[in-house]
């Protein structure tokens, strides 16, 4: 059943190509969320905490855009149908429920209150309209509820995150349709990781140096936990916070801060957003990839809790991530490495059955040709499981331009050559290889499309016959098929060849089995013309051949014809002079002396002539070669 024009099909094209530009989204906006865990900092003149007004503004600009994309998916998932529980006559796929009603019903009952809590603009509420009027220690209150609410949601992001992934795998099979772009997302989604997990690392490192603070202000009489924090109107000397809390140990392992030592001593005291951010970043990258191993913790609860949750996730990460990126290329070179493994089974093969060293390396050149035109890829198999008139249309577009350039099916419609193009097989040959032999049964025409061959006879073996041509592309061999498959009375036995076909080139073209050529030819009567009649004949290598022999041997006979005319007419105008000088001589042993000589000399060019017709007949019967088979091109 179609959809209705407002439904989204979630199996269209459409919606799954979305589907990937809102994970994607999803990815980037938690991480734009981790931009406002860079707000607090500490002013080490002052010793107290403050926040980056500017760092929020721009990080709640960023979460706007953001969650515009997110809205976006909100909007199509009121329009999206789904599939009903599977029935007898939808093939276990399910009847696709374009009802409007039955769409939201549906949304509302499963992901829209956790999209909603996703997408609730909070953070910049927070920000841009109650941060302004807080001071003093209300600044660290300020800093807590933001930390939270971000972490707040994150849960239901990434529960939306999840399962949307889930079901683009399962419908597309992959979010990236290659390898490279499949393997640059996995590697996105481990740094965009890094970078929430350096955040965290610095907003932690803030908060454990808040603590101490704290604790350390209660223990001191006199002092204002209010001086803690820039802007406030108390006043206080804080100077004692960099003995209590000092971040200048040199231990192995501080005991106060642990972990978060490296950020403290670095870049929590700088006002330079990108020091921080890729610092953090490296840190988060690092221990991901290190699973948390170098990693030194205090006796901190929270702390240790932290690192734990770092080397997990850095092994999860590790596991998922990295793997598909694995996977990825290993698809990207996965014929390559087939081809090498083929590779080596066919010279172990070789070595085994102790081939000569001629014929291994014909067969290494023939694989690496058909490696370098097929890329390892099977076209016909991958063909065969297609439907038909996908396949036809397939074949159409690699084939129907070959075929046109064969002058003999130039002017064919296009139900024949749509039924050729279905059943030709692309074939391949290297240089130096043998196609077929005279005398062998012919089970294919050979039509060329790039390369040359030599196209050669002797007659059958006959003495001092032999006649040779090369085959360009757009030529074809093997027309003795044709005059078999045109003939209604012809049976199950091929006809022999008349030519040795070999390549003197790399060759490349396509083939039309014996049955193929049969069926085609009962089947459509366009076959049978006139015209192409004449091209067969014209484009025929073995009718061209009898052509030149038949005209040589014309030729040879006119030749002999011409010669014995010229000797009868030289014989008459000798013996008409003979006559003419015996009448006019006096002397009759003169006249009898020159009859004799003329006699002499009449045989001596009879006798030569005789010799130069019987060299010129067989010449001729040499040249004279037996006349092709006719083929039925009579339509019955």
């Amino acid at each position: 059943m179609k959809p209705s024009a407002r439904v989204l099909d979630p199996r269209g094209p459409f919606l799954q190509k979305w589907n990937k530009i809102f994970v994607i989204s999803c990815l980037v906006s938690v991480s734009v969320d981790s931009l406002f865990f860079y707000a607090p900092a500490i002013d080490g003149d002052n010793s107290c905490l403050y926040l980056d007004d500017n760092l929020q503004k721009i990080a709640s600009i960023l979460r706007s855009l953001t969650d515009a994309f997110y809205l976006l998916r909100v909007i199509f998932q009121f329009r999206t149908g789904f599939a009903a529980p599977s029935s007898s006559g939808a093939f276990g796929r399910g009847v696709l429920v374009d009802d409007m009603l039955a769409i939201a019903k549906r949304y509302l009952s499963t992901y829209f209150l956790i999209d909603i809590l996703a997408i609730l603009p909070l953070p910049q509420v927070f920000v841009l309209l109650m941060r302004p009027h807080l001071q003093g220690s209300k600044v660290m209150t300020a800093k807590k509820v933001l930390m939270f609410i971000i972490l707040f949601q994150y849960v239901p992001r990434l529960v939306r995150i999840i399962p949307l992934y889930l079901e683009i795998t399962r419908s597309a099979g992959t979010v990236m349709d290659t390898a490279w772009p499949g393997a640059a997302f996995n590697l996105l989604v481990y740094i965009l990781a890094s970078h929430v997990l350096g955040a965290l690392w610095y907003i932690l490192a803030i908060q454990r140096e808040d603590t101490c603070w704290r604790e350390a202000c209660n223990n001191q009489y006199g002092c204002d936990l209010a001086t803690l924090y820039c802007g406030s109107t108390a006043f206080g000397n804080n100077t004692f916070l960099q003995d209590a809390c000092s971040i200048n140990g040199g231990a192995d392992v501080d005991p106060i801060f642990g972990i978060y030592l490296p950020v403290l001593q670095n870049v929590s005291q700088s006002t330079g957003f990108f020091e921080k951010l890729f610092y953090c970043f490296w840190w988060g990258l690092q221990n991901l990839c290190s699973y948390g191993q170098n990693l030194k913790t205090s006796t901190y609860i929270w702390e240790n809790l932290f690192a734990v949750f770092v080397s997990m996730s850095g092994l999860v990460l590790f596991a998922l991530l990295i793997g598909n990126v694995q996977t990825y290329l290993q698809s990207a070179s996965g014929h390559m490495e087939e081809m090498r493994v083929i590779r080596r089974d066919t010279e172990q093969w070789m070595a085994y059955r102790l081939l000569p060293e001629h014929i291994k390396q014909r067969i290494l050149r023939h694989d690496q040709y058909r490696w370098q035109e097929t890329q390892g890829v099977d076209e016909e198999g991958l063909l065969i499981n297609l439907p038909k008139d996908l396949r036809r249309d397939i074949k159409r577009h690699l084939c129907l331009s070959l075929l046109m350039r064969v002058p003999m099916f130039e002017n064919m419609d296009d139900q024949l050559l749509d039924a050729m193009c279905d059943r030709v097989k692309p074939m391949l040959y290297t240089e130096g290889s043998c196609i077929i032999l005279e005398g062998d049964p012919v089970n294919e025409m050979f039509f060329i499309m790039r390369g040359r061959l030599e196209s050669m006879t002797t007659d059958g073996g006959r003495t001092g016959f032999f006649n040779s041509n090369v085959l360009q592309g757009g030529d074809f061999c093997g027309e003795e098929l044709l005059t078999w498959a045109l003939d209604p009375a012809s049976g199950s036995n091929l006809p022999s060849s008349t030519r040795t076909v070999k390549t003197l080139s790399e060759l490349e073209g396509f083939a039309l089995r014996a049955h193929h050529l049969k069926f085609v030819a009962n089947q459509y009567r366009r076959l049978h013309s006139k015209q192409l009649r004449h091209t067969f004949r014209f484009y025929s290598q073995q009718w061209r051949t009898w052509a030149a022999c038949f005209i040589q041997a014309a030729w040879h006979r006119y030749c002999r014809r011409k010669l014995e005319d010229s000797l009868y007419e030289k014989e008459r105008m000798f013996q008409a002079a003979i006559v003419t000088d015996a009448s006019s001589s006096c002397s009759l042993g003169a006249a009898l002396y020159a009859a004799h000589f003329a006699s002499n000399m009449v045989r001596i060019l009879r006798r030569n002539a005789a010799r130069k017709g019987r060299l010129l007949e067989r010449v001729s019967s040499r040249l004279l070669l037996q006349k092709p088979a006719e083929p039925n091109f009579a339509e019955e």
